[in-house]
This record gives C-alpha cells, sequence and structure tokens, in this order.
C-alpha cells in the first residue's frame, strides 16, 4: 500500500534562463569618447569666442608708422582668437607705408605675433617718391629722402623700366669705379643720364643700349683721360658722339672750348 502516490515519479527540470551580457566595455568607451567630444565642443566654443587680448609686434625699423600699424591691429583686438582673419590682417599692414614684407600668426592663448620688415630704398623717384630694389614705387610721397639716393624719372606706370635699366648701367659703371646719380626717361621715350663725377650723357629714344655700349668703349679711351673737363657726352649719332666741355677748364686739358663731335670707336 503506497501511502504517497507520487513518490516514484521522475522529477522535471526546468531549462535555465540566460541573462543577457551586458557589453560594459563597450559601453564605457562610447561614453567615454561622448564625454570626449562634450569636453572638446566646450573647448572649441571656448577658445572661438575669447578674444585676442594683445598683439606682438617684432622686427626692426625706422620709417614704418608704430601709430598706423596699432590702428590696424586694433581692428583684431575683441574678435574671437581662431575667428582673426589673418590674411585680411596681413593685407592691411602690408598696405602701410614703408612696410615691405609682414607676417601674423597666432600666438597662444589669447594674442596676435605680427613680424614686419622695412622698405629698403634704392632710389629715389621723381621729386620726392622711393623705389625698392624691385623697382616699386613703395611711397609717392616723403620728406625723408637719404641724399645719397640715385635719382630716377619717367612717366607714370615705368618705375620698373626706368629702375632695370638703371640697375644694367650701374653694374657697367662700378666696374669702372663709378656710380649712377641720376636716370631719366621722358615723355618721348629718350634717355638720359648722370655719372657721379658729374658727366651728362645723352642717348635719345632710339637704340639705346648699342649706344651705351659705345659709351663705355669712349668713356675707357676717350672721356676718362679728361672727365674733370667734360660737362656732356652726346651719343645721339649713328657713326660718333659728341662731348661738351665745361666752361672752366683745367689748364692741363688740350682740348676747345665749343663741343667737339668724335667718330664711333672701333671695337676691339
Amino acid at each position: 500500500m503506497k501511502l504517497f502516490g507520487r513518490g516514484n515519479r521522475k522529477r522535471r527540470e526546468q531549462p535555465l534562463v540566460k541573462l543577457p551580457v551586458i557589453p560594459w566595455v563597450a559601453i564605457g568607451s562610447v561614453l567615454g569618447v561622448l564625454v570626449m567630444a562634450s569636453v572638446l565642443v566646450t573647448a572649441a566654443r571656448w577658445v572661438l569666442n575669447r578674444p585676442v587680448e594683445r598683439v606682438v609686434i617684432n622686427g626692426e625699423f625706422e620709417r614704418v608708422s608704430a601709430d598706423g600699424l596699432e590702428a590696424v591691429l586694433r581692428t583684431a583686438m575683441g574678435k574671437g582668437f581662431l575667428g582673426a582673419d589673418l590674411r585680411a590682417i596681413q593685407e592691411q599692414v602690408m598696405a602701410q607705408p614703408w612696410v615691405a614684407t609682414a607676417r601674423v600668426s597666432r600666438q597662444w592663448p589669447d594674442a596676435l605675433s605680427v613680424t614686419v620688415t622695412e622698405e629698403e630704398p634704392a632710389a629715389r623717384w621723381g621729386a620726392d617718391g622711393l623705389l625698392n630694389p624691385q623697382g616699386r614705387l613703395f611711397v609717392r610721397h616723403t620728406t625723408h629722402i637719404p641724399a645719397e639716393l640715385p635719382r630716377l624719372n619717367g612717366p607714370e606706370g615705368s618705375e620698373a623700366e626706368v629702375a632695370a635699366r638703371f640697375i644694367a648701367i650701374q653694374e657697367r659703371l662700378v666696374e669702372r669705379g663709378l656710380r649712377l646719380a641720376a636716370l631719366d626717361l621722358d615723355e618721348r621715350g629718350a634717355w638720359s643720364l648722370v655719372i657721379s663725377n658729374g658727366i651728362g650723357v645723352r642717348l635719345g629714344s632710339q637704340d639705346v643700349d648699342s649706344r651705351l655700349t659705345r659709351f663705355f668703349d669712349a668713356l675707357d679711351t676717350v672721356v676718362a683721360p679728361v672727365a674733370a673737363d667734360v660737362q656732356f657726352v652726346d651719343m645721339r649719332y649713328t657713326n660718333g658722339f659728341s662731348i661738351g666741355w665745361k666752361q672752366q677748364r683745367s689748364a692741363r686739358s688740350p682740348v676747345d672750348d665749343e663741343p667737339r663731335f668724335l667718330e664711333a670707336l672701333p671695337r676691339a
């Protein structure tokens, strides 16, 4: 007799329920990236909105106006550190008189650095203008003109052409221990020059290069020995040149008072 009828039944096993695996490492990485991104965005906004507090000017200059530079750079003050337009600031600085080159950069955390190079005048242009060594008229009117500068002159827009001619003539004169004091191109296209020893040279408008070559030949052979008595040399001839003498001739000069025409010298 069975007192308990369920005693011999087998126990049914219930299946185990698997809990989902939470990728805590991946979640942590994502949260870290989000936090970092939030920090970067906040920092970027802070930098963008941070004004330029200081402007540092570098370079040695005498003629560049410090007041003019400050007036230009003041426009950058108060703007965002990263929002400041460096190219526009550089162009405004370059537009200032006597500024040859300008470089503008950011200086962390709140400053702009401006490096300025001053123009070096190579020649005087007209009454009160100045040319740089590249032949660019960088100042049209100035009261600061070094007395030793050669004087160049020509029609409007001829600055580069006159400067190029000046350089070519200067090189040949320096070889002879002389320098060019003045070079002029008139409205008709005629060239004339004055050497540092006071001799004027008239070249005209035709065959200027060949006339210059003939002049240097004459200078070496005919003009140099009597240079102290020569007022001008006129090269505007096809087969020779003329010499104009000074009124006060030295006693040693065996020449006539009137200009004398000389045949072109044969080339060696």
